[in-house]
């Protein structure tokens, strides 16, 4: 017995077909044959029943099945772990990252991996801090980018940088053509938010009670692209960063003006998970994210500044 005899016998039992699982693989399929041959022979019963449309797991093969899979698995692990023994990052890493900055973010961390680290693969979750928060504590993410509003990050978090806040119009809107507006003038103001509980939503509240006034929420998504789309429409106006909009505000779709008196910045941080520690790979990947994410803030900073 051998991982390749046992990966055509997972292959020839998810396929159903000793003539597909071969030309998945590229071999002959008598070769196909004898690897599973060569297993019930070990076994001593068999491992498949013929049918009209192909093959499947025969009664001692069902039984059997579960543990090759788990075997498989470990075996993965076991490469994987070898690797980052000898100092080669690989393995997949769970990387949480914010709606505004995934774009360019997951595009240059891609590039990256790909040129410097291939064997490390990328599993990329996009979602608001609160979500993000929530599959961090869950151990479902190595890492997460977050904003983080007030008191800012947490302890076990970094600071990446922090960016300003700015109310997102139709270009054709007649308040366009600022550049600024106060917390106060959005009162009444259509706006497209995104629910409670949610970073911003809280910030925005506490605001809006020591100012006096009440926020107007006329619809709430949990989607960027949707709360663009409703804010080019003219219909309502939302709240983001710069990096969340730049590509439609030099189309001449969108316009922003920044949030001030009060400023309401957003601290960018990323966290890690407590549940296991970082693997090669996964320090790597946090290592690059130090990296890659101040420079887009700064880059937010400068266009914000023309």
């Amino acid at each position: 017995m051998n991982i390749k005899q046992l990966e055509t016998l997972v292959l020839v039992a998810e396929l159903g077909s000793l003539s597909r699982a071969a030309k998945a693989t590229g071999v002959a399929q008598s070769l196909v044959s004898r690897s599973i041959g060569q297993l019930e022979a070990e076994w001593g019963d068999r491992l498949f029943e013929r049918t009209g449309r192909g093959v499947v797991l025969s009664e001692f093969g069902r039984r059997v099945f579960p543990q090759v899979q788990l075997l498989l698995a470990q075996s993965v692990r076991l490469q994987d772990e070898v690797k980052d023994a000898a100092g080669v990052p690989s393995g997949v890493v769970h990387v949480g990252v914010l709606p505004s900055m995934a774009r360019r973010v997951v595009t240059q961390m891609f590039e990256d991996t790909q040129a410097r680290a291939p064997g490390v693969l990328l599993h990329i979750s996009e979602g608001f801090s609160g979500q993000l928060d929530e599959q961090l504590a869950s151990g479902r993410l190595d890492m997460a980018v977050i904003n983080r509003y007030g008191h800012g990050p947490r302890q076990d978090e970094d600071i990446l940088g922090e960016v300003a806040t700015y109310l997102i119009c139709a270009a054709a809107h007649p308040m366009a053509k600022r550049q600024s507006i106060t917390l106060r003038e959005l009162a009444g103001l259509p706006l497209v938010l995104p629910p409670a509980p949610n970073g911003l939503r809280s910030i925005l509240d506490q605001h809006a009670r020591q100012q006096a006034i009440a926020l107007n929420v006329v619809l709430e998504v949990e989607s960027l692209a949707t709360m663009k789309e409703v804010a080019m429409g003219g219909h309502a106006m939302t709240i983001l960063p710069m990096l969340g909009v730049d590509d439609e505000i030099r189309a001449g779709q969108l316009a922003a003006l920044e949030i001030r008196n009060p400023a309401i910045p957003r601290t960018i941080a990323i966290g890690v998970t407590r549940h296991h520690p970082l693997s090669r790979a996964s320090r790597y990947v946090l290592s690059r994210l130090h990296d890659v994410v101040p420079a887009l803030i700064a880059s937010e900073t400068r266009n914000a500044a023309r």
